[in-house]
């Protein structure tokens, strides 16, 4: 029988403490560029950063507060499906990732990834006897999720739409969907992802440019090179916190989808490697929560919200240290971005939900 428990405080331990170093990155990454963009003030980006960090930790508390199970609702989940379809149709109208207002935006890409792993947690439990159904489990189901996924590919964002994509495989196969399918579906989704980026210019060149960054160092390669270079320069122990140079309008987007390379020049290879044993925590909290968890639906969700924090922060590295194509993909709870963040805080809370049942 489910009993109530506390919750995993390594998981609130880590989650704090990224939050808390995140905005310290996203000033010191930030400094320069709110000079040149403001009246002078040097804080304007954490003063937005931490206003998300208020408004999250808010979420993540509330997250914690009911029983996870409500989710499951019927009408819970098309409300929530039906609000993302209409963020992204207004995004798409106004023709950028972002929804504007008061000197404030929000990327609805970033909610409906959550939306649809719920979505998923649920199809997957409903469906479990028919996992090995082609059409009457399979189909229905990657239908809605490349019905989003097209969406938030045309705001343009391919990034998330391969996060979300990734960690679909990941929980088709702990569902028990046959190895067939998932390599089929992995094929036809690197096929995909190829076929996009072959009909955009700048997505094709910045996927060559990711083998011979070299070749272009002045275009498509210009960002790989400045990232090597800020990671390089930090050496084992780091310039110093404050100290990067590459951030001085040398390495584009340093406070959001590169912040890991002035992490890498700031603090050093000591820094990286610690950045990385958090996430290495979180991926064993999650996962000793999903295999602890007192049903499916909750295993499901608290894998599928684990996936997804870690898996694009491991992708956001590998884009900074160039193992990966550049991708505009935010470290979690670390980049600047205020829906990246909330969203973030969000989902770890409802995680978090998750350890405080048991059998």
């Amino acid at each position: 029988m489910a009993r109530k428990l506390t919750m995993d405080r390594w998981m609130v331990g880590v989650v704090l403490l990224l939050t808390l170093f995140g905005l310290m990155m996203v000033y010191s990454s930030s400094v320069m560029l709110a000079l040149s963009r403001t009246d002078g003030s040097s804080t304007h980006y954490l003063f937005k950063q931490s206003l998300a960090a208020a408004l999250g930790l808010g979420l993540f508390y509330l997250a914690t507060r009911f029983d996870y199970r409500h989710l499951r609702h019927p009408v819970v989940i098309w409300l929530a499906m039906t609000l993302c379809l209409v963020l992204l149709g207004a995004v798409l109208l106004a023709g950028s990732r972002w929804l504007n207002f008061g000197g404030f935006s929000f990327q609805p890409s970033e909610l409906t990834k959550l939306v649809l792993l719920i979505y998923l947690a649920d199809y997957l439990v409903r469906k479990k006897d028919q996992v090995r159904d082609l059409r009457g489990f399979l189909l229905p189901c990657l239908a809605v999720l490349l019905g989003f996924c097209a969406l938030i590919v045309m705001t343009p964002d391919l990034g998330t739409t391969v996060t979300i994509m990734l960690i679909a495989l990941c929980l088709f196969f702990v569902a028990g969907v046959p190895k067939l399918y998932l390599a089929a579906m992995s094929a036809m989704g690197a096929l995909g992802v190829l076929a996009l980026a072959w009909i955009s210019p700048y997505r094709w060149a910045r996927l060559i440019s990711f083998l011979h960054p070299e070749r272009d160092p002045q275009g498509a390669g210009y960002q790989a090179i400045q990232s090597l270079t800020a990671v390089g320069a930090g050496g084992v122990s780091g310039a110093g916190l404050g100290r990067s140079g590459q951030k001085l309008f040398f390495l584009p987007e340093a406070h959001t989808d590169f912040i890991y390379a002035v992490i890498g020049e700031e603090l050093g290879l000591i820094g990286c490697l610690l950045l990385v044993a958090a996430f290495l925590v979180l991926l064993w909290r999650g996962t000793r929560i999903a295999l602890r968890a007192p049903e499916p639906f909750g295993t499901y969700l608290a894998a599928g919200i684990t996936l997804s924090l870690v898996l694009q922060a491991f992708i956001h590295m590998g884009v900074v240290l160039t193992l990966l194509p550049t991708k505009g993909l935010t470290l979690p709870f670390i980049s600047y971005g205020g829906s990246s963040l909330l969203v973030s805080l969000l989902a770890a809370g409802l995680a978090l939900n998750v350890s405080q049942h048991g059998t």
